[in-house]
């Protein structure tokens, strides 16, 4: 048994460096995606249902759709810069996850909702990212 297990150990370090790259790829096509969905711009939705201004709406819609492809883009650069990109892409999944969960569904906190949804993985996603940068 104990060979078998090692032969599985050894096998998956030799591929670890494919699950950050898939998640890194996964969180980073939703947030293109999410930010692609509010254009044209200014994203009227986000305006009528959070009061927001039409610059700061806008900003919105940009900034989820270059997060996302930084996220992705910054994996691939492998030196301090791509760390640093990396961090701060996370750092912003973060901070926009935690601004809806508390402006848009402040009623999903502690109930099923709240993780059977895909905005509590977009922000552990974001977490994640913030605090691993581009290491494997």
């Amino acid at each position: 048994m104990q060979n078998l297990n090692n032969k599985v150990n050894n096998f998956f370090s030799n591929i670890d460096g494919l699950a950050s790259l898939f998640f890194r790829f996964g969180i980073g096509i939703a947030f293109i995606i999410h930010g692609l969905g509010k254009f044209p711009l200014p994203p009227q939705g986000l305006i009528d249902y959070f009061n927001l201004s039409p610059a700061l709406a806008s900003t919105v819609a940009i900034s989820e759709l270059l997060t996302g492809m930084v996220l992705i883009i910054s994996g691939f650069i492998k030196n301090p810069f791509g760390n640093i990109l990396t961090r701060l892409s996370g750092l912003n999944i973060t901070i926009l996850m935690i601004t809806i969960l508390i402006f848009a569904h402040r009623d999903w906190f502690f109930t099923t909702k709240l993780f059977t949804s895909e905005q509590i993985f977009l922000l552990i996603g974001g977490v994640y990212f913030l605090i691993k940068g581009n290491r494997t």
